[in-house]
Formats: structure tokens, C-alpha cells, sequence
């Protein structure tokens, strides 16, 4: 992934992600709570605010564009992230509750990419997705908030929102590229132990 720009020359058209948190474990695939739609954020105070800089200091801590607070063990549908579109703008933002519009029909054109997950560490495989994305949710104060773009940015959207469903992305690969995964994880176990990036 490539290194996280200084926050103020992103994009952040609702404000700077929260800092200040501390960085935990990331959750690893298999754990029930990575495979079950998250309970849905209905209260917007201290405890979310926490929960949240917390994942923006594991998602930078794993050099991660993006990370969902099921990744680090939390069953709560918000994500946050920090992602270049196509033209490397990055864009940052916080969204809880998200709802996921995808292109269709003449609009709708999938991109092959190569795509990874901090809860399946160390993996990257070709995964087919359309190629703009845009999401509507709450932010951190209970606010509409809404994003959009393609590149990784819609990737990213698209793959943060499914864990808030319950769903990882090697869910959408094929048997033969899922082993490809496994085998692109296994190999690499060892430089990610148990507690990180902790």
C-alpha cells in the first residue's frame, strides 16, 4: 500500500480523521465477528469517538487505505479510511452506517485489480469490482456524510462496506484465486503475528 499523505493535504470534506487513538490487534478472518453483518452505530458520543481514532491509528499502524471496526474486533457497522482515487487524490472520512451505490447497466464497468485485506495480511489477488463507488452513512456527530470515486478509492469504499455486511473479499473469488490467497498468506505468516501491528 502505498505510505498515507499528512491529512491536511487529503481531501476531507467533512474534517480530519481523529487522532490520538491507540492501535490494537487486527482481527484475522475466521473470527465470527468478521463473517456477521455489524450492529448498526446508534449512539454518537465519547465511546464512538474513541472506537474510532483507535481505528484510524491501527489502519495507519498497518499501512492500510481503509479498515472496519469488525477488523478490530468490534461488532459496529463504521469504517474509516484514507485512499487515493484514480488520479491519487487521496480523500479521508469516517462513515458509520454505510450504504453502498454502485454504476448499473451501460454505467457499470468492472476493473481488475489487485486487492488485499489488513485481516488477511501479506495477500494480494486479482478481485473484479466496478469501477466508481459511492456511499452514504452518519459521520462521527451523527451527520449525513457522503463519498464517491473510482480507482482504489471506489475499491476501498466497496471492500470496507461489505466487512460492515459481514462479508471479506476472498468471499468473492473464485475457488482457484482463493487458494492462490491462502497460499500468498501462508507464506508470509510469520512477519504478521497475532498482535499486529500492535
Amino acid at each position: 500500500m502505498p505510505p498515507t499523505p499528512d491529512q491536511e493535504s487529503a481531501r476531507a470534506p467533512y474534517g480530519p480523521l481523529p487522532s490520538g487513538g491507540t492501535v490494537r490487534p487486527i482481527t484475522r478472518w475466521g473470527t465470527p465477528v468478521m463473517h456477521r453483518p455489524q450492529e448498526p452505530v446508534t449512539a454518537y458520543d465519547d465511546e464512538l469517538r474513541t472506537l474510532v481514532a483507535d481505528m484510524v491509528a491501527t489502519m495507519y499502524a498497518a499501512d492500510g487505505v481503509g479498515l472496519a471496526a469488525c477488523q478490530i474486533g468490534v461488532d459496529r457497522a463504521v469504517f474509516v479510511f484514507d485512499c487515493p482515487d484514480a488520479s491519487g487524490r487521496h480523500t479521508v472520512g469516517v462513515v458509520c452506517n454505510p450504504v453502498l451505490a454502485l454504476p448499473e447497466g451501460r454505467d457499470r464497468q468492472l476493473e481488475e485489480d489487485e486487492e488485499g485485506c489488513l485481516s488477511f495480511p501479506g495477500a494480494f489477488v486479482e478481485c473484479a469490482r466496478p469501477d466508481h463507488a459511492s456511499v452514504t452513512g452518519t459521520g462521527l456527530d451523527g451527520e449525513p456524510v457522503e463519498f464517491a470515486g473510482d480507482g482504489m478509492l471506489a475499491r476501498c469504499l466497496q471492500h470496507e462496506t461489505d466487512h460492515t455486511l459481514g462479508t471479506v473479499f476472498g468471499d468473492r473469488l473464485s475457488t482457484k484465486l482463493r487458494k492462490k490467497l491462502q497460499k500468498a498468506h501462508d507464506r508470509l505468516a510469520e512477519d504478521y503475528p497475532a498482535d499486529w501491528p500492535a
